[in-house]
């Protein structure tokens, strides 16, 4: 007898498995349908870890499927699971961590190998489609191949459904027939060159299409799970306000006001080391020379620097882009982002934004709106966009507009953890920091200059005379504005010292000696500043102007050196 749904529905479990071990297939849909929800709650309350969780609910399910007659209490159908997922569970943990870059995606049903393919890895899904294909004899009696195979087909079956007749048979001739870009030119009356023009553009398209679904997937399956949702943390006042030029700072500090580490501006930039830091890309002097350094490297340590853990995700170019603010309008708006390709690691930001936010802490991000950094502190599953703020810019992002403006990366970044440090251990970090900022020892892009090497440079750039105006006057801004936090930082730091510590007299006197020489700094970052004002940058390729520039970046270059120094006494007498 076949039932309709509404019969397996009131069925109880029992029944259910006693029907699906007679071969009932919908039987064994029902109790998916009817238990996943809370599988899928209790792998991630073991791993912790969302993609994770899913390909272990996904192989536990085949898994059960394949052994359902060997369960002898039909009634004990979901302890049996339970069982089957907590052993993946801890054997997966076991053998190798989780990796962040897995991804969330209806192809994770084909997990043949105990990998899943990222959303990009069309290559691997036709792999494994041949290789079952190739493999469909000797395996034809076996359920859990004959389901890996279905699952694929239906996956990429709708995937190609993007291409045009024309483009799909072209395509299908190729991965499916294996036939070769010289076989496809004869059957399809063509010249090579087209066959693999055609070939080169189905892929993009299909790599796309394939994004595109595992995105609707992983909101396909969150309104499954019921955890559609719309939540927006408190972002008022203040926090959409800018007060430094080293956006990244700016973001962190934002992060910082939901948290119990609500530390001031200075201390934050001199904590995590953005005070100190100088980039410089010669030539033009490049506007990305304040940023030119590893995000994964520079904005966690800078965290761990205050007690903070973080996870992020990472989806950078190695290059830089051009300037922005040098583009027309129409290349920078959400019809021009509607037109670049969706970001291979749009499923994992979209996770670790919904993760940290219901966790009550926004998010920092790169690039929402501009090349900058910025704070997502809100999102909407139904209308599928972010609430987010960038220096001062706070506006909706649609979800797949994250990694689409123009330099098409994602950088996203959550707290995830803290331990408590006293001050003294957070300026030794720190310290730490800054003096291997000075040295030129941080992470940068290959085409920057970083520390005391950059004001070289910089000198050579201007002697060139083919500096950009606009980037060359951000540069000063940033560094301008930093080096005012970092005078700003020392004189909390004298204020802030514990009196009773035995050193409190002598490194208050280095924290007084080190505020002077960054309040020094100042005179000439501001005489720059104004000889280049942003954002029209005057005349720094004009003879006399350049010299005189040159000359007081030099100064700047000693006095940075004497607050290595000072830097280097300090740390010396904290160790």
């Amino acid at each position: 007898m076949v039932y309709g749904p509404e019969r397996w529905e009131e069925m109880e479990d029992d029944e259910l498995v006693q029907h699906a071990q007679r071969g009932e297939r919908a039987a064994f849909g029902e109790l998916v349908r009817r238990h996943r929800a809370e599988v899928y709650g209790y792998a991630r309350s073991i791993t912790r870890e969302a993609y994770l969780a899913e390909d272990i609910v996904q192989d536990a399910l085949i898994r059960a499927f394949m052994h359902l007659g060997k369960l002898v209490d039909p009634a004990r159908f979901l302890p049996w699971v339970h069982r089957i997922v907590r052993n993946q569970a801890y054997t997966r943990l076991k053998a190798k961590p989780f990796q962040q870059e897995k991804t969330f995606t209806e192809v994770g049903a084909l997990h043949a190998e105990g990998t899943l393919p990222d959303p990009g890895d069309i290559d691997g899904i036709l792999r494994r489609l041949n290789r079952s294909a190739h493999e469909a004899v000797q395996h034809e009696n076996v359920p859990e191949e004959r389901l890996i195979k279905h699952e694929t087909l239906r996956v990429l079956t709708d995937i190609i459904q993007c291409l045009k007749p024309r483009e799909r048979a072209i395509f299908e001739s190729h991965f499916f027939d294996q036939l070769s870009p010289a076989e496809i030119a004869r059957l399809f009356n063509l010249s090579s060159s087209n066959v693999y023009q055609i070939l080169s553009r189905s892929w993009k398209k299909v790599v796309q299409e394939n994004l595109r679904v595992t995105v609707d997937t992983y909101i396909k399956t969150r309104r499954d799970l019921r955890m559609m949702a719309k939540k927006i943390l408190p972002y008022e006042g203040a926090l959409r306000e800018t007060r430094t030029w080293t956006s990244a700072a700016d973001a962190t500090y934002k992060l910082l006001q939901f948290t119990d580490r609500k530390l001031s501006l200075p201390m934050v930039m001199g904590l995590t080391g953005h005070a100190f830091r100088i980039n410089i890309i010669p030539g033009e002097v490049h506007i990305a020379g304040p940023t030119a350094y590893k995000f994964t490297d520079g904005l966690p340590r800078g965290l761990h620097n205050l007690g903070i853990q973080a996870r992020y995700v990472e989806g950078m170019s190695e290059q830089i882009g051009p300037n922005t603010n040098l583009m027309p309008a129409d290349l920078k708006d959400q019809s021009a982002m509607s037109k670049r390709s969706i970001h291979q690691t749009l499923p994992q930001a979209l996770d670790l934004i919904h993760s940290s936010l219901n966790r009550g802490y926004p998010v920092l991000a790169w690039d929402l709106f501009f090349p900058e950094f910025g704070v997502i502190f809100g999102y909407d599953d139904e209308d599928r966009v972010l609430y987010a703020e960038a220096c001062g810019r706070v506006d909706t992002l649609p979800y797949d507009h994250l990694g689409r403006s123009v330099l098409e990366e994602i950088f996203v970044l959550a707290i995830e953890g803290s331990a408590d440090l006293t001050l003294r251990q957070q300026l030794r970090r720190a310290l730490e920091t800054a003096i291997e900022l000075y040295e030129g020892r941080e992470s940068v892009i290959s085409t920057a200059v970083r520390g005391l090497d950059a004001y070289q440079a910089w000198a050579e750039s201007l002697m060139a005379r083919k500096v950009e105006p606009n980037g060359h006057a951000f540069n000063i801004a940033v560094i301008r504005d930093a080096r005012y936090y970092a005078a700003e930082f020392f004189a909390e730091l004298m204020a802030a010292w514990p009196e009773e510590d035995m050193q409190h007299q002598e490194l208050t006197t280095r924290f007084g000696n080190a505020r002077m020489l960054y309040s020094d700094m100042l005179v000439e970052w501001n005489a720059l500043h104004a000889m280049f004002p942003f954002p029209d940058g005057g005349q720094p390729n004009g003879e006399e102007v350049s010299l005189e520039a040159m000359q007081r970046i030099n100064l700047v270059l000693e006095m940075e050196r004497q607050a290595l120094g000072e830097l280097k006494a300090i740390a010396a007498l904290l160790e």
